[in-house]
């Protein structure tokens, strides 16, 4: 069985805890940052909550299991509700990846305490904060790949000149496309794999020295 499967059959309770929080915070960040620059299109929809049911999509965390990524059902944003659509569009687009950093950067500060005050913890839990915080700065790198329809394509859209933005509309529907054939197929080992295997580790070291030099 875990052949076909991206994580190792008694980690999958570890995982499905770490993606109800990641994908729920992560959408409930793009429709609360959206709310407060006035519009209120998730909120109309039910998805400024915290509860899960309204932001988890049936299919998505299942290829998190089998492929090793997924996705959430994208919160709705109408820019034209936005004074500034750019700046609004950026933050609202920036806030998803940022709040998987925050529950990442908690993981570390629980971990930290942990060591830092003696607090009696299992094996268990210790295999579950690793997940918890390795997961969730794999979700914060991934959805800023500049690539549709993840959020780091939105924020460069938002950032590039009218004529560029214009032509990147264009030809989006091309780019979802060659993501999906850089991410699903065997040229991930010389795309996605190696940006991973380079950054996600940095970020991870990064984060571990500031929180336990930090607490210890």
């Amino acid at each position: 069985m875990d052949r076909f499967l991206a994580y190792p059959l008694e980690l999958i309770p570890y995982v499905a805890i770490t993606l109800v929080f990641a994908f729920t915070l992560h959408e409930f960040a793009h429709a609360y940052v959206a709310y407060k620059f006035g519009d209120h299109t998730a909120a109309k929809q039910g998805r400024l909550t915290l509860n899960p049911i309204q932001h988890l999509d049936p299919i998505g965390p299942i290829f998190i299991f089998i492929a090793g990524f997924g996705w959430a059902r994208p919160v709705p944003v109408n820019r034209f509700f936005f004074k500034k659509p750019r700046l609004a569009g950026i933050l609202v687009s920036a806030a998803g990846p940022l709040s998987n950093l925050l529950l990442a950067s908690i993981g570390f500060i629980i971990a930290a305490s942990i060591y830092r005050f003696g607090i009696p913890a299992s094996e268990n839990f210790f295999t579950f904060l690793e997940i918890f915080i390795s997961l969730n700065v794999v979700l914060f790198i991934f959805n800023l790949l500049p690539f549709p329809p993840l959020d780091g394509y939105r924020i460069v859209e938002d950032l590039a000149p009218n004529e560029i933005r214009a032509k990147m509309t264009q030809y989006e529907q091309y780019g979802i496309l060659i993501f999906l054939i850089l991410v699903i197929t065997p040229l991930d080992q010389y795309t996605i794999h190696p940006i991973f295997n380079i950054v996600v580790p940095w970020v991870l070291g990064g984060l571990s020295n500031f929180f336990y030099g930090l607490f210890l």
